[in-house]
């Protein structure tokens, strides 16, 4: 599943890029190093409201993850930084993430010893708070993985529906996803990682924020009422540039709320609103809806379950330095 915000930025390294994408990341991060890539970034979530394509970006890094692999660092996956490489940037669940890359691309110029997987994990938190979320409670300090050998077999994320037939999922990746439910297949990708029925709920209320793309999940419409190039108002009050396109969960898709667990059991929300199987599934399972009805019920509550359950899947995998990490 995907929400992300479109970008025109198509990622080619130079070769002095490809370089500095494949160092090391035995860094000697400080707080001023930390505090100037947070500027930096927030500045670039205000001036290309691309802050759901940092959440999927993240998130795409660190839910490869696979907490029964049982070996050196990383061979389990997760936030560490190896989606920069190829194959995993081209692995089918991270078209147009590239551009992401490229957005970030002069937040380790300018701040090198900030780890990329910092970087990345950094940017989703930023665009989660910028837009009226939880404040999350993060840590930095993580290392890089250093080459294209410590990427994560394809298949570890999820799908938002059922392939040609009829099954979620499927059998790569580090363990099977594959199952003829959307709910089977969810536990089965996100249980991998150690998390559970709550904090699954929790992190699919991000579908709040951004669009989904045919051109990368394969899913959405090419354009709604909601995503034309209408006003959108973003939590600061500024109205947003965006370009159009995709489908969007909520209306109001750059303002993080509870306003996807009010729309998706509502009959009456407009149509042209996406509810995908995985969403759907959140208010029809036993497990799962007693968290997405509390969640529908208390944005509060919704915050407190969501920034935990956010920070401990941006912490997946993650090997710091120093061992405690470093909070801003």
């Amino acid at each position: 599943a995907t929400s992300a915000i479109d970008t025109s930025y198509a990622f080619v390294p130079s070769n002095k890029m490809a370089s500095r994408y494949s160092c090391n990341s035995a860094l000697s991060v400080t707080k001023d190093d930390l505090e100037k890539a947070k500027s930096l970034i927030d500045d670039i979530l205000d001036e290309k409201n691309c802050g759901p394509i940092f959440v999927r970006l993240a998130w795409h890094d660190s839910g490869t993850y696979d907490d029964n692999i049982q070996g050196e660092w990383p061979s389990a996956g997760g936030a560490i930084g190896s989606i920069r490489f190829e194959p995993e940037i081209k692995h089918g669940a991270n078209a147009g993430l590239a551009g992401a890359l490229a957005l970030l691309e002069p937040v380790k110029e300018a701040v090198p010893d900030v780890s990329h997987s910092d970087i990345f994990q950094m940017a989703s938190a930023r665009a989660i708070e910028l837009a009226s979320g939880p404040k999350i409670d993060m840590k930095y300090g993580r290392l890089d993985a250093s080459d294209s050998e410590q990427c994560s077999p394809e298949g570890n994320l999820p799908d938002a529906e059922a392939g040609p037939e009829g099954k979620y999922g499927g059998d790569g990746g580090t363990a099977s996803t594959e199952d003829k439910s959307p709910n089977g297949h969810l536990r089965k990708v996100f249980y991998r990682m150690g998390l559970n029925d709550e904090e699954i709920v929790a992190l699919s209320g991000a579908h709040t924020f951004g669009r989904a793309f045919k051109d990368r999940s394969g899913l959405g419409a090419e354009k709604t009422k909601f995503t034309d190039g209408s006003k959108q108002v973003r939590a600061d009050g500024k109205e947003a540039n965006y370009k159009a396109g995709g489908s969007s969960w909520t209306e109001k898709w750059l303002v993080f709320d509870n306003s996807y667990f009010t729309t998706m059991p509502d009959p009456d929300a407009d149509p042209e609103l996406l509810k995908l199987s995985t969403d759907k599934t959140l208010f029809d399972d036993e497990g799962f809806a007693p968290f997405a009805t509390n969640f529908r019920d208390s944005q509060d509550a919704f915050f407190e379950s969501y920034a935990k359950a956010h920070k401990k899947l941006s912490e997946l995998g993650s090997k710091f330095e120093p061992e405690d990490g470093i909070t801003l």
